[in-house]
């Protein structure tokens, strides 16, 4: 089969690799029907060191269940399901208090041996906890919005659920990539009176504003501060959605909570301590987050997609097929394109 490599910065291949097959007897095989690049992704694009055996790219899937383990019970082939990017097991005790990435057998799609989603197929270890069935076929029109139910939209939820977002707060979204923009979508649904985007890219605030951003603040740094509290009573926001992942992302995050305020923190972080100590303790600003457990959130979320109240899917500004990935990655990386989507087939 064909599948995406990156063997270091900006060297990014499609190449032909080993068809995946069973395993362990929980596995399953899916072909890949819709997949996409992440914002993260940039980040090894930018500066992976060079690699003769490469990484397996893609974390995010839509597709078609091929083949299952004889121990497989939920899916059977044929079906159409949503792969989240984290592989649980749905029955350790973190699964059950709906912590799928602290699962007892975690692995992330893409690393430590298995393949990528920027492909035609892969193995998913453990389908019977990690993978979603959907009762729609793979024409549907839905599919773009289906397939952040694997990453965005649930990161963006879990990111406004640790902020505590809640009717009439405000909020402040930092950062206007797809998955802040899935967080403005959050913060609607779950009832915020003011939301606030940070970013200063003209489409992407555009489409904030449809999501339901009542305010933009272009500035960055101190400048970026002073906006926000001069738009919230000079007291800052109850939720900050940090969606970025460098340490001034996170110290905006910060220093634009309210006292007793929370940062909600999904941004895979680049710096290795949470800057701003002082004011976050003066200000009992509760600062929490991690990899989403977007498993746990599909039940919540799909219906809304179903029905027509959210459309996430509309964060996808290209769409590419395995061929076009190269330069899917590198009109993300100009800031081309907000989130491309890849067609495999």
């Amino acid at each position: 089969m064909r599948a995406t490599i990156m063997y270091g910065t900006h060297d990014v291949r499609v190449e032909n690799v080993p068809d995946p097959s069973i395993v362990e007897p929980t596995d399953a095989i899916i072909r890949v029907v819709r997949a996409c690049i992440c914002g993260s992704d940039l980040w090894p694009y930018n500066d992976m060191p060079q690699s003769e055996t490469g990484q397996s790219m893609g974390h995010e899937a839509i597709g078609i269940v091929e083949d299952i383990g004889r121990d497989v019970r939920t899916v059977k082939p044929g079906e159409l399901v949503v792969m989240p990017f984290a592989i649980s097991d749905g029955a350790c005790e973190f699964c059950r208090e709906g912590l799928n990435t602290a699962c007892v057998h975690v692995g992330f799609v893409g690393n430590n041996g298995l393949n990528g989603a920027q492909a035609e197929a892969l193995r998913i270890p453990f389908a019977d906890g990690t993978l979603y069935r959907l009762d729609v076929s793979e024409d549907d029109g839905l599919m773009p919005s289906l397939l952040t139910l694997s990453d965005v939209m649930g990161t963006g939820h879990h990111a406004a659920t640790v902020a505590r977002v809640e009717a009439g707060h405000r909020v402040a979204v930092v950062g206007d990539g797809a998955v802040g923009l899935c967080g403005v979508i959050a913060a609607k649904r779950l009832g915020a009176e003011q939301i606030i985007i940070l970013g200063r890219h003209a489409d992407r605030i555009a489409l904030a504003r449809e999501f339901g951003a009542t305010d933009v603040v272009s500035e960055r740094g101190a400048a970026a501060v002073e906006r926000v509290k001069e738009l919230t009573g000079g007291y800052g926001v109850h939720s900050v959605l940090e969606c970025v992942g460098t340490g001034d992302s996170a110290l905006t995050a910060v220093e634009i909570a309210r006292p007793g305020g929370a940062v909600g923190r999904v941004g895979v972080p680049h710096y290795d301590a949470i800057p701003a100590a002082q004011p976050m303790f003066y200000k009992n600003v509760l600062v929490g987050g991690g990899p989403a457990p977007v498993r746990a959130y599909i039940d919540e979320l799909l219906p809304d997609i179903l029905e027509g109240r959210i459309e996430p899917g509309r964060v996808f500004d290209r769409t590419v097929d395995l061929d076009g990935v190269p330069d899917g990655y590198r009109a993300m990386n100009d800031r081309e394109s907000i989130k491309v989507m890849v067609n495999p087939s």
